[in-house]
């Protein structure tokens, strides 16, 4: 029986994956059933244009993402790792005082990496990265560009919290809907676009 419903459920949701809505739908606008034509064939009257949209993550409910909690999920970047190094700031420890929850950094192939290739200069940042709190993500792409790889992730995974100080890498993530930014200011660790009571914390101290 579990098997079967299962079945049905798996169905129901191709169906739906698969459904267009039709050319006699009141919902359709005019301007959609613009002609068009095509090259070697005769165009056909009201033949419709086909759309694509990107489709919005489920885990998105009016902007408010349902998957953020604790325990918190954090992808750290590469100069995050070497700021909290400057600024003498033990990562997991600074993170729970922020955050007032466990949480568990991720480590991609690509920041390490990153880091191997900066030389033996930041020895200390990938001995770091190698404690056994932090886990490690694979990656499945070419090359070590990290910046890519995560926002490829928060943008198909929403459970995400992305640490880094880089301003390029900042910017693209905030075009992301859901995914808080983490950042070292002021000896310490600040969150941005988090729900609630660090929000405002956030916004005074990243005017």
């Amino acid at each position: 029986a579990r098997k079967n419903q299962i079945k049905r459920m798996q169905k129901q949701r191709s169906v739906l994956l698969k459904r267009m809505i039709k050319p006699t739908d009141q919902r359709l606008k005019a301007e959609d059933r613009a002609k068009t034509a095509k090259p070697n064939k005769k165009s056909t009257d009201g033949e419709l244009k086909t759309i694509e949209r990107t489709q919005v993550s489920s885990a998105m409910f009016f902007q408010y993402n349902t998957q953020l909690g604790p325990p918190y999920h954090i992808l750290v970047d590469t100069n995050f790792v070497n700021f909290s190094i400057k600024n003498k700031l033990d990562i997991v420890k600074t993170m729970m005082d922020c955050l007032y929850a466990k949480c568990t950094p991720y480590i991609t192939d690509c920041v390490q990496a990153e880091l191997e290739k900066l030389g033996p200069k930041y020895k200390l940042a990938l001995r770091i990265i190698k404690d056994p709190r932090f886990e490690r993500l694979p990656c499945m792409h070419r090359g070590t560009y990290a910046d890519d790889c995560l926002v490829q992730r928060v943008t198909q995974h929403k459970c995400y919290i992305v640490a880094t100080n880089d301003k390029d890498l900042k910017r693209r993530i905030r075009k992301i809907p859901g995914v808080p930014i983490m950042n070292v200011a002021l000896n310490r660790y600040v969150i941005e676009r988090m729900p609630d009571a660090f929000e405002p914390m956030a916004k005074k101290l990243n005017p």
